[in-house]
C-alpha cells in the first residue's frame, strides 16, 4: 500500500526520458553557415524582402506564390517597396543566388529539411 517511493521513481525515470533530447543536444548546436552570396545578388543590393525575414519566411513566400500562380494565375507579386517582381523560383529567385549547392542547400542541410522545390522546378545546374 506504501508505493510512494516505486511512483517517485517512475515519475524520475519517466521526466529523465521526455527530457532526454533537450538535454542532450544542450552546446551541441552547430553555427549557421555562412552562405556564399553571388555577385549578382551583391549588384541588386536587396531581395524581395529584408534578409533576416526572407531567412525565416521564403518558404511561406514561395508556398504563396504557388498558390497565387496555379490557382489564381496571377503571376506578379508587388513587394512592400512598389517592386514588381515575378511569381518564379527559377526565373526570380536563382537569377540572384545562382548557385544552389552555396545557397540553398547549405541552409536545408544545416535545418535538417527537404523541401520539394525541385520536384517541379528544374535544378540549377541541369539547365
Amino acid at each position: 500500500m506504501n508505493d510512494k517511493g516505486k511512483i517517485l521513481a517512475g515519475v524520475a525515470i519517466f521526466a529523465v526520458l521526455v527530457s532526454f533530447p533537450f538535454w542532450y543536444n544542450t552546446g551541441s548546436a552547430k553555427p549557421a553557415p555562412e552562405l556564399v552570396i553571388a555577385p549578382e545578388a551583391k549588384a541588386a543590393g536587396a531581395c524581395i524582402l529584408p534578409k533576416d525575414q526572407m531567412a525565416k519566411e521564403h518558404m511561406r513566400l514561395l508556398d504563396g506564390w504557388r498558390n497565387s500562380v496555379v490557382r489564381d494565375g496571377q503571376r506578379v507579386y508587388v513587394a512592400d517597396d512598389g517592386k514588381k517582381y515575378n511569381m518564379s523560383l527559377s526565373n526570380t529567385c536563382l537569377e540572384c543566388h545562382t548557385n544552389k549547392a552555396d545557397f540553398c542547400d547549405k541552409c536545408h542541410e544545416y535545418a535538417s529539411v527537404n523541401p520539394y522545390c525541385w520536384d517541379c522546378h528544374v535544378n540549377p545546374k541541369e539547365k
